[in-house]
């Protein structure tokens, strides 16, 4: 076993706490899933994981690292993601509300939800800084391939975390099926959305690196 009993007793909580803290890709699921319902805020919750996934390999191959050790790298993908939740932002203030049938062409489905997830994610470059330093410390050079520890591990961590999105993300839907048929409050909803995703980039953008 590439990584030992004792090592996943201790790595699975500590992953599962931080999984279950309230962050950027859960309120992004659930902002998703406000305005496009359930299928849309669970597809956001693997386009989460994949870019999650992502961030694992390029740690794993030390990009990560780079991006730690050169400030100018990290301030232009932080900046990136910034100015993409703000798009994002835009789009939902300007919409017209929660969408349910979407009309070919206007792209309210889940698989832009998903796209959209692993973009935001991608572009979010404290999340890289963090896999790079959680995750070594769970790694113990003296049981082989440290590539393929840090893999496995990152794996675990992502499944936790694509759990929990997805129940939220799926919530968050129930509550958009529920406001079918109302009008101005689903209107509101769709503000609430946008105003998320600025309250998004805005802590992206002023979380101190």
């Amino acid at each position: 076993m590439i990584v030992s009993l004792d090592t996943l007793l201790v790595f699975v909580p500590a992953a599962l706490a931080l999984n279950l803290t309230p962050g950027n890709d859960m309120l992004f699921c659930l902002g998703q899933g406000m305005k496009s319902g359930p299928r849309a805020g669970v597809a956001a919750s693997f386009g989460v994981a994949l870019g999650g996934f992502i961030h694992v390999l390029a740690a794993a191959f030390g990009l990560a690292a780079l991006l730690a050790a050169h400030p100018g790298a990290f301030a232009v993908l932080r900046w990136a993601g910034v100015a993409y939740l703000v798009w994002l932002a835009v789009q939902a203030l300007r919409g017209p509300g929660l969408v349910w049938a979407p009309e070919p062409g206007r792209g309210y489905t889940p698989r832009r939800a998903f796209r959209e997830a692993v973009l935001v994610n991608v572009l979010n470059p404290k999340v890289a800084v963090f896999i790079l330093a959680f995750l070594p410390q769970f790694v113990d050079p003296a049981r082989g391939s440290g590539f393929v520890q840090f893999l496995v591990l990152g794996t675990v961590f992502n499944a936790g975390g694509t759990v929990v999105n997805a129940l939220v993300g799926g919530f968050a839907g129930r509550i958009g099926v529920w406001l079918r048929g109302r009008e101005r409050v689903a209107r509101a909803f769709t503000r609430l959305t946008g105003f998320l995703f600025l309250g998004l980039a805005a802590r992206l953008a002023f979380e101190r690196p």
